[in-house]
């Protein structure tokens, strides 16, 4: 057929170059999370050194600025992939402006835009869990400190923190804390997913540790690091060293 060659059928467009771009657009979002991931840093270290609460909102600010990136990024990634999968089966005699079609799709994704969106993104989402808990801890080792010396001595023996920083399965102090997103418990590392493991390898379910939940299928994607509950843990034994010294 000579003017399929010449006008461009669909069957002879070459979406490599296309899909190669796509890839790498993929890739950024990764530095987007490693964005987050600093942003997310550096708003613990201001609440756990009681540096100034604007410093804090500047955080926040740089964290909403991410979501709002990764989410623009996400819909356009979805906008190509969606023209590109709409020639591909269509195969149109004339090659459609791609650009413009991208565009359309990109602006209707966009158009449903709404602060709503950042409660799905699980990094930003994870932040304000963690901020909310350092903040909780350092507000309990404060009001212990202003009890007094012998309130704070009796503390360290046994307080409820501190049975928080107990892994349910090692039943010992955590070191890498990571807590489980769908029942909210907290665990070792590597104590949990060796149980992953090896419940899986016998085909099994491994069901939440912590007595009394209800939770029988835990997966390692159910897994996220608590940092919060991890410089709690920290800081506690830092105080107690400082105490029995």
């Amino acid at each position: 057929m000579p003017g399929r060659s010449n006008s461009g059928s669909a069957g002879f467009i070459s979406f490599s170059g296309v899909e190669s771009a796509l890839c790498s657009l993929k890739s950024f979002q990764s530095c987007i999370g490693s964005g987050m991931d600093a942003a997310s840093s550096v708003a613990l270290d201001l609440v756990e050194t009681q540096t100034e609460v604007s410093s804090e909102y500047s955080m926040e600010k740089a964290m909403v600025e991410f979501a709002v990136m990764d989410r623009e990024l996400n819909h356009y990634v979805k906008a190509v992939q969606s023209v590109i999968n709409r020639v591909k089966e269509e195969r149109p005699e004339k090659i459609p402006d791609l650009k413009l079609l991208v565009q359309k799709n990109f602006v209707a994704l966009q158009s449903k835009n709404s602060d709503a969106d950042f409660q799905h993104n699980e990094k930003f989402v994870q932040y304000r869990q963690q901020l909310k808990e350092l903040k909780k801890q350092c507000n309990f080792q404060a009001e212990r400190e202003a009890d007094g010396p012998e309130r704070i001595d009796e503390d360290m023996i046994v307080t409820q923190s501190q049975t928080n920083f107990i892994c349910p399965i090692t039943q010992l102090e955590m070191k890498k804390p990571v807590k489980n997103k769908v029942c909210g418990h907290t665990y070792e590392e590597e104590a949990i997913v060796r149980m992953i493991e090896s419940k899986h390898k016998r085909k099994k379910k491994a069901c939440c540790p912590k007595i009394g939940c209800s939770h029988t299928d835990v997966r390692m994607s159910d897994l996220v690091q608590d940092e919060a509950l991890r410089r709690a843990i920290e800081s506690h034994n830092k105080k107690r060293n400082r105490h029995s010294e």
